[in-house]
Order: C-alpha cells, then sequence, then structure tokens
C-alpha cells in the first residue's frame, strides 16, 4: 500500500504524513528531505544553482541515504548525517530552485520509487501523486490559506532558532509556491484522483482523522 501525500509549502504534509504513518504502521517518506539533501550539498560544495552542469556533476559522484529509526528519518549524503541541517531556510530556498532542474528529478526518481518498494508507506511531496507514485491506490492534496501556512511556517522557524519575520516568511512562500507550481517538469497539481482537504481551520488531529476514515474504507 502506497498513500501519496501532496500539497504547497506549510500545508502541514509533513506532520500529518508522520502521524498517518505512525498509526499505520506504515513507512513515511518525505520524499522534500531529498531534495533538500541535494540542496545541502551544492551550497556546501558553494556551487551556483544556476549552474546546472555543474550540479549534475555533483549528481554522479554523490550518494543520499534514507533510513529510519525508531519512527523517524535520518538523512546523510555521502555518510554523513544532515538531517539538522534540512530545515535551515537557505536549504529550503536553495530546494525549491534545485527541485526545478530536470536532471535532479530524474536522478532522484528511481530512489524514491526503491523506497516505495520497501514497504507500505506514506509518501509526501509535491509530484508524489502525478509521477512518483502515479498509481498509488490512494492520494491526498493539501492546501490551506496562503497566510495560514506562512504562519506555521514561521512558527516552525522559530521553534528551531531561526529568526525571519512572518513578513519574509509570506514572501518566501509566495516564491516557492510559483517555483513549483510553474516548472517545466513534475509541476505542484493535484492528481486527478486525489482527494482535496483544505487545512486551513483543521489541526492536525482532524486531518489525519479524515484520511484514516479513506484509508479504513480502502483496506
Amino acid at each position: 500500500m502506497i498513500i501519496a501525500i501532496d500539497g504547497p509549502a506549510g500545508v502541514g504534509k509533513s506532520t500529518v504524513a508522520k502521524l498517518l504513518a505512525a498509526r499505520l504502521g506504515y513507512l513515511y517518506l518525505d520524499t522534500g528531505a531529498l531534495y533538500r539533501a541535494i540542496a545541502w550539498k551544492v551550497l556546501h560544495e558553494g556551487v551556483e544553482l544556476a549552474d546546472h552542469a555543474r550540479v549534475a556533476n555533483l549528481l554522479e559522484a554523490m550518494s543520499v541515504n534514507m533510513q529510519f529509526q525508531n519512527g523517524s528519518m535520518q538523512v546523510s549524503v555521502d555518510g554523513h548525517d544532515i538531517t539538522g541541517e534540512l530545515r535551515k531556510p537557505e536549504v529550503t530556498s536553495a530546494a525549491s530552485i534545485v527541485s526545478a532542474i530536470p536532471m535532479v528529478r530524474a536522478w532522484l526518481l528511481p530512489i524514491q520509487r526503491q523506497i516505495g518498494q520497501q514497504g507500505s508507506v506514506v509518501a509526501e511531496g509535491r509530484d508524489i501523486g502525478t509521477t512518483v507514485f502515479p498509481f498509488a491506490p490512494l492520494k491526498f492534496f493539501l492546501n490551506a490559506d496562503a497566510t495560514v501556512r506562512a504562519e506555521r511556517r514561521h512558527r516552525e522557524l522559530v521553534a528551531a532558532g531561526h529568526r525571519e519575520t512572518v513578513e519574509t516568511t509570506y514572501q518566501n512562500l509566495l516564491g516557492r509556491d510559483l517555483r513549483d507550481r510553474n516548472r517545466s517538469v513534475a509541476p505542484l497539481v493535484p492528481a486527478v484522483d486525489a482527494r482535496p482537504i483544505d487545512t486551513s481551520t483543521l489541526d492536525v488531529e482532524q486531518v489525519v482523522a479524515q484520511m484514516m476514515a479513506v484509508v479504513s474504507a480502502a483496506l
């Protein structure tokens, strides 16, 4: 069983997907973490994000590993655990740019599908139901008002020790939305058979409850 959850930044995908996976006893796959890992590598090596040729060269010699330990996902690049680095604002911003590079998406596609073959999975991202696992039997597309999403993301950043105004977070989120929805390869769009859920006025438990009702009916 593969459950695909897509949606824009700040909509609550990660929190919901983790909880849903835990309730079901499934693996949790955060595909965004893989793009963040590449973004981290690009920044770490001082490569210009616009230099697609050099980014491609990095991929040739780069290894990304994702492991699940006690319900948590650990991401390593070239043998180094970088899990704690992935949510930094600069990595988030770079990941949005890197994810629009076709060769990056092509390189990660088989890695994501290989993880999906390890067992029942709750996978979240931006093209899970349309590109990575188009034949997933259950698909959800989460959305929320942009202001609500920015406030949620800002709280996450503050809790992680980052200093950024709500307005800056809001503008960064709108920029990422624009890039995600207009990229040439695998843009952010709902799968035709995805069930939409607006999380603007819902808490995590309410969203998961809606999903669990759908999953229970399908099993």
